[in-house]
């Protein structure tokens, strides 16, 4: 299974402007920029978008490992605070904070913690983290 999501930008770091968009269609042309990422701007960005998709796993994945337990969640809630620092001359992101509330009816406190770190381990976004990133490079 292979999904996109894509991006063009044009004009320099801080006066530029571009936009992101996915294969799905739920993001068409969303704008982004320097100042929707190191500003209060409207408009998304990269962090906040690895955010969502990083809640979204965790959550399905806990869905996932609480089931192999015989629970079923009535709700399950994540956010995922990305943490973009200065370092040296550039940027890094340097943590992820996942905080989740989830209500399961006649859970065992001890179960759900273990599930919760299983899934925080196992969710593909989580492993992400630690992934090869390959590039392919062309000048049009």
């Amino acid at each position: 299974m292979k999904r996109k999501g894509s991006a063009v930008w044009t004009g320099d770091l801080k006066s530029g402007q571009g936009t992101v968009s996915t294969q799905s269609g739920v993001l068409s042309d969303a704008r982004y920029g320097f100042n929707t990422r190191f500003e209060d701007g409207p408009g998304t960005n990269p962090e906040e978008l690895i955010g969502a998709a990083h809640a979204g796993c965790f959550s399905m994945a806990l869905s996932n490992v609480l089931g192999e337990k015989g629970m079923v969640a009535d709700r399950i809630e994540t956010t995922a605070t990305v943490s973009l620092e200065k370092q040296g001359d550039g940027f890094a992101i340097t943590a992820v904070h996942l905080d989740l509330s989830a209500t399961i009816p006649g859970a065992d406190e001890a179960a759900f913690r273990e599930a919760a770190e299983t899934a925080k381990a196992n969710c593909p976004v989580s492993k992400l983290f630690t992934a090869e990133i390959t590039l392919v490079a062309r000048l049009a």
